[in-house]
C-alpha cells in the first residue's frame, strides 16, 4: 500500500467473495474498499448506485466465467462503496456533514493515493456513473477509461427531484419500507424482470430486496441527497480525454439521459452499447451483455481474455452464451478503429434471447 498522511487502514477482514476489505480514512470520512486480486495488476475501481454496494451491483457480471477471465485475469478490483453503504455498516452520525458530489470524487482519489494507484480503469453504474465521471474530470491524469452504465450527467429534472424528494422524505420517516424498496427496484430493473413476465420473481430481484433491507436507510438518505443536488457536468464532457464505453439499459428511467452524455462526448473516443429489455442496472439483469464490448474495448488498452476451452454443446444449451451476443453485436464494433486505438462513434444494440 502507497503511504498517505490523510489515510488509514482501521479494519480488514475476509468477505465472502474472496477478496479483503479495508475501511479508508479520508478528510471526508471513512470509506469502505473490497480489493480482489493480485495488487501488483493493473487497478480497476468500481462504485454503485444509490442504496447499492459492490455485492448487489457487481456480482452479477464479475460471476460471469467469461466476465471473470477478462476482469481478474487482469486487473486488481477495488470495490468502493458510498459512505455507509458497505455490508454491515453503522449509522452514519447525524453530527457528520453531509457530503456532496464533489466530496465523494474527491474521496475516490484519497482512496487511490492511499493504495498508491496513479492510474485506473472506472466502473460506474448510474449514481456511481457520475461520480465516476467527475472524477475523471477533476483528476484527469489518473484515469485511463471510463465504464458508465445507465449513468447520468444532467442536473435533475423536476420530475426526478420530486420524485427523489418523496423518497427521500420516505427513507427520513419511515425508513427502508416497502415502498422505497419498490421505488428503488423500479430504478434498478425493467418491468419485464420485476413483473415475472419471464415465469416466477427473479432471483435477482429477491436478493436485492434482501441486501436492500440490510441498507441504513439514513445513510441511503445522504447519498441521495448528494445526487439529488449534483450539478450538470455537460460542458465538461468534451474535453474528457479518456477512452469512455457507456452501456445502458432500453427500459432505464435514465436511458435519454445516457444517449444525451454519449452524445455530448468526444465522438472519437466514446461508444454507446444499448441493451434491449433491460433496465438501468445491466449489470445483474444482462451481464453478459456486457462482456464482447468490454473485451473489446480492452484490446485497446492491450487486455485479453484468459483463454479457456468449453465443449460446443455447453456453449449451444445457454441462451446469452458470448457466442449467441456476439451475432447481435453491430458490425462497426468489430472493427480494428474500435479496438480501442479510435473508438468509433457507435450506437449498438446488444439482443439477449430469451
Amino acid at each position: 500500500m502507497g503511504d498517505s498522511s490523510d489515510s488509514v487502514s482501521i479494519d480488514i477482514d475476509m468477505i465472502p467473495l474472496g477478496g479483503k476489505e479495508c475501511v479508508v480514512k479520508t478528510g471526508k470520512g471513512p470509506v469502505s474498499v473490497l480489493v480482489c486480486g493480485d495488487q501488483g495488476k493493473p487497478a480497476l475501481i468500481t462504485y454503485p448506485d444509490v442504496a447499492l454496494n459492490y455485492m448487489s451491483c457487481f456480482q452479477g457480471l464479475l460471476f460471469c466465467s467469461d466476465a471473470a477471465s477478462l476482469l481478474l485475469h487482469n486487473f486488481c478490483i477495488y470495490h468502493i462503496d458510498a459512505p455507509g453503504h458497505e455490508l454491515g455498516a453503522d449509522v452514519i452520525s447525524s453530527d457528520a456533514p453531509l457530503l456532496s458530489v464533489d466530496d465523494l470524487a474527491d474521496q475516490v482519489v484519497e482512496v487511490l493515493d492511499f493504495f498508491g494507484l496513479k492510474e485506473v480503469l472506472c466502473l460506474g453504474v448510474t449514481a456511481g456513473a457520475y461520480i465516476l465521471t467527475l472524477f475523471a474530470m477533476k483528476y484527469q491524469e489518473r484515469v485511463l477509461g471510463l465504464i458508465l452504465v445507465s449513468p447520468i450527467c444532467k442536473v435533475p429534472s423536476w420530475t426526478e427531484w420530486i420524485y427523489n424528494k418523496v423518497l427521500l422524505n420516505l427513507l427520513y420517516f419511515y425508513g427502508m419500507c416497502d415502498i422505497v424498496k419498490e421505488c428503488l427496484l423500479q430504478r434498478y430493473f425493467s418491468k419485464e424482470l420485476r413483473s415475472g413476465i419471464h415465469g416466477g420473481e427473479s432471483d435477482v430481484i429477491e436478493a436485492c430486496q434482501r441486501l436492500l433491507d440490510e441498507r441504513q436507510s439514513s445513510n441511503v438518505l445522504r447519498f441521495l441527497q448528494a445526487i439529488n443536488e449534483r450539478h450538470d457536468l455537460t460542458q465538461g464532457l468534451k474535453n474528457l480525454q479518456c477512452k469512455t464505453l457507456i452501456f445502458v439499459g432500453e427500459r432505464s428511467p435514465f436511458h435519454a439521459e445516457s444517449v444525451y452524455m454519449n452524445a455530448k462526448m468526444n465522438r472519437r473516443s466514446c461508444a454507446l452499447v444499448e441493451v434491449q429489455a433491460c433496465g438501468s442496472l445491466v449489470t445483474e439483469e444482462h451481464p453478459y451483455a456486457m462482456i464482447t464490448p468490454i473485451e473489446l474495448f480492452l484490446r485497446g488498452f492491450g487486455y485479453y481474455r484468459q483463454l479457456h476451452f468449453t465443449s460446443s454443446s455447453s456453449n449451444d444449451s445457454n441462451p446469452t452464451s458470448p457466442s449467441k451476443i456476439n451475432s447481435c453485436i453491430a458490425p462497426e464494433l468489430l472493427s480494428p478503429e474500435s479496438l480501442g486505438i479510435k473508438l468509433k462513434p457507435i450506437k449498438t444494440r446488444v439482443a439477449i434471447e430469451v
